[in-house]
């Protein structure tokens, strides 16, 4: 990883986007943690995490709702926001600007952020494209031609390569317009449709899409509710971990492997809301199980719909990397200390291929804050900027 990703999304009507919307979600999912699981044990019992390193992901989750509630929000004028009269929307795409503006200033905003528009289909094209036009204008004036860092439109319900085509002509006018660069205004799709998967002639169609965004793509999101709705699957049965799911995460996987576009899963829509506390922590843990099959499956970003899925996204993320960090801490530093020739630590056989896979382990474990960056060379024997460079056969072939 050469940069670093969000490991989730959270989306929300853009008519509801305040410059402090991030802190406040955290306050929220603060006070959640503290009426449902006042201490590490609770939590720990909630969601099944093993008593010996529970204190640790306790406290990080406090820490990170208090520092950094939400690493990635996404202003959405779609699904989220609805269907409204044009002058509405208008209103709401300045509005909305303008707060963005103001977290700007204030140092308020999550450190990615970004808007969802309508589809660029036949009925809503005119809309959505009006929306973008109207909301990045108001922001770079308000910015003086500066977007926030690591903003994209996310575009939805793709169903023809033309789409993502349309709006690269659109961003590209809108550069041009305000004098910012060129590629400024980068992308997302969302993965919500048979379409996203296989084009008309039964090729995969994510490859095409990336390369009609003309290097404007960062990001592929699946859609999981509209994804399973296309395929005629009942309300009962749409669920993160339906096989025609994962089916269509690996498509994704596949096409998108070697390539800088990140991926990130989608939502549990099960929400841990209410006054019913035995049905909050039921929430939580049917979010918790999803998000770690999402990331034994190696999507390492998610989708999350409400304040209190804070507490479960962290304890999940956390969790997942801190209950294997010292199996894979020896085993890195045994690899390393033998110039990554095939060893056996206990009944695990490692060669080139799992030093790699061990290497993506830390990368991962440090974006997501499960460990810090003073405990990497304790952890592994490498430096910060080993670890960093990415490939295991460098850092091999530079300590020869």
């Amino acid at each position: 990883m050469s940069r670093r990703q969000p490991i989730h999304t959270v989306y929300g009507g853009a008519h509801l986007f305040k410059a402090d919307t991030a802190r406040k979600l955290g306050a929220t999912a603060l006070r959640t943690l503290d009426e449902h699981a006042r201490d590490a044990a609770a939590l720990a019992g909630i969601l099944d995490i093993p008593a010996a390193f529970a204190d640790r992901v306790y406290g990080r989750v406090r820490e990170k709702l208090e520092r950094e509630p939400v690493e990635d929000f996404r202003l959405d004028f779609e699904d989220g926001y609805g269907n409204r009269p044009d002058a509405e929307e208008d209103g709401h795409a300045e509005s909305a600007a303008v707060e963005v503006a103001a977290g700007v200033r204030a140092g308020t905003l999550p450190p990615f952020i970004g808007i969802r528009i309508k589809n660029l289909g036949d009925e809503l094209r005119e809309r959505a494209l009006r929306t973008a036009d109207l909301f990045l204008g108001r922001l770079l004036k308000e910015t003086g031609g500066q977007l926030p860092a690591n903003f994209v439109v996310t575009l939805p319900k793709i169903t023809a390569r033309t789409q993502v085509g349309r709006f690269v002509d659109r961003a590209g006018r809108i550069e041009t317009a305000h004098g910012i660069q060129p590629g400024t205004v980068k992308m997302e799709l969302m993965v919500e449709t048979p379409y996203s998967i296989f084009d008309e002639r039964g090729t995969v169609s994510l490859s095409a899409l990336v390369s009609e965004g003309r290097g404007r793509i960062v990001a592929a999101h699946f859609g999981t509710y509209d994804y399973t709705a296309s395929l005629g699957i009942t309300a009962a049965h749409q669920r993160m971990r339906h096989p025609a799911c994962d089916f269509a995460r690996s498509v994704m996987q596949v096409a998108l492997a070697g390539t800088d576009v990140w991926l990130s899963d989608g939502a549990t829509n099960v929400l841990p809301v209410g006054k019913d506390s035995a049905a909050i922590r039921q929430a939580w843990r049917l979010h918790y199980d999803d998000i770690r099959h999402s990331l034994a499956n190696a999507f390492y970003q998610g989708w999350d719909l409400h304040p209190a899925q804070l507490v479960t996204r962290y304890a999940a993320v956390y969790a997942f990397f801190l209950e294997s960090l010292d199996a894979a801490s020896e085993r890195l530093r045994n690899f390393i200390s033998r110039a990554a020739q095939a060893t056996l630590v206990g009944e695990v056989f490692d060669d080139a291929a799992t030093g790699q896979g061990l290497l993506n382990f830390f990368l991962r474990a440090l974006n997501c804050g499960a460990v810090r960056e003073d405990e990497i060379g304790a952890l592994t024997g490498l430096t910060l900027e080993e670890l960093r460079s990415g490939s295991f056969v460098r850092i091999v072939q530079n300590r020869r």
